[in-house]
């Protein structure tokens, strides 16, 4: 597959949540730990559950609970986001260079979008610790529609609220879902490799377009000059 250009001028960069903008793995690890304490498993540690904070609540649990997941899913799902609630942004902060991107894809005159399978519910608490994020005005979560990415739609739909054409739109996220959502909706994808990606994924098969080891590596990609 060709790699789309993006010598053109870029609309819109649309970004994941979790794992992309925000650092959110030390409070979902927290919550975790709280059910594993309830449930007089052993902790999980760090090193281990970071790689898996994309995959929610459902990836995490299973971590500590493996085959009996199934069994307690309601509960223990019910557990971990009471847990989760009570502390959402306790030790969550954004990666290092996002407040800086984002000030300057603002000074560029370039729209911005949050698309994430995070809950409405989770989402709306979350993002008013973070007083940076108030520009952003078009913030899609994973039940705003019927459908999540992989599903293309919440993409289309957030291009659809900033009037901006999916085709100049760039979308940024760190996990597979991020980048086959971003592909089916003709956007331009970019993995971000900082993001939450474990030993076991295999992102040379997502066929993500650019691959950025750092927020601030994106303007470089835009070719904005920041110096």
């Amino acid at each position: 597959m060709t790699t789309p250009d993006i010598s053109s001028p870029v609309k819109a960069v649309l970004f994941d949540l979790d794992g992309t903008l925000l650092d959110t793995a030390p409070d979902l690890g927290a919550a975790l730990n709280a059910v594993c304490e309830q449930y007089e498993r052993p902790a999980v540690t760090a090193e281990t559950f970071t790689p898996v904070a994309s995959h929610g609540s459902r990836g995490l649990l299973q971590l500590a609970f493996a085959d009996d997941y199934i069994d307690m899913e309601t509960e223990l799902r019910h557990a971990f986001l009471s847990a989760y609630k009570e502390n959402i942004a306790l030790h969550t902060q954004p990666y290092p260079g996002v407040l800086e991107l984002l000030s300057v894809l603002q000074r560029e005159s370039i729209k911005v979008a949050i698309v994430t399978n995070k809950p409405k519910r989770l989402t709306e608490q979350l993002l008013p610790h973070f007083p940076e994020f108030e520009a952003i005005k078009v913030v899609v979560s994973g039940d705003t529609l019927s459908v999540s990415k992989p599903s293309p739609e919440p993409l289309f739909y957030a291009a659809e609220q900033l009037g901006i054409e999916p085709s100049d739109c760039l979308y940024v996220g760190d996990a597979e879902r991020d980048i086959e959502a971003g592909r089916n909706a003709g956007m331009v994808t970019v993995l971000a490799e900082y993001g939450y990606i474990s030993n076991e994924d295999q992102p040379q098969r997502w066929q993500a377009d650019y691959h950025i080891a750092s927020p601030l590596a994106l303007l470089e990609l835009l070719a904005i000059d920041n110096s």
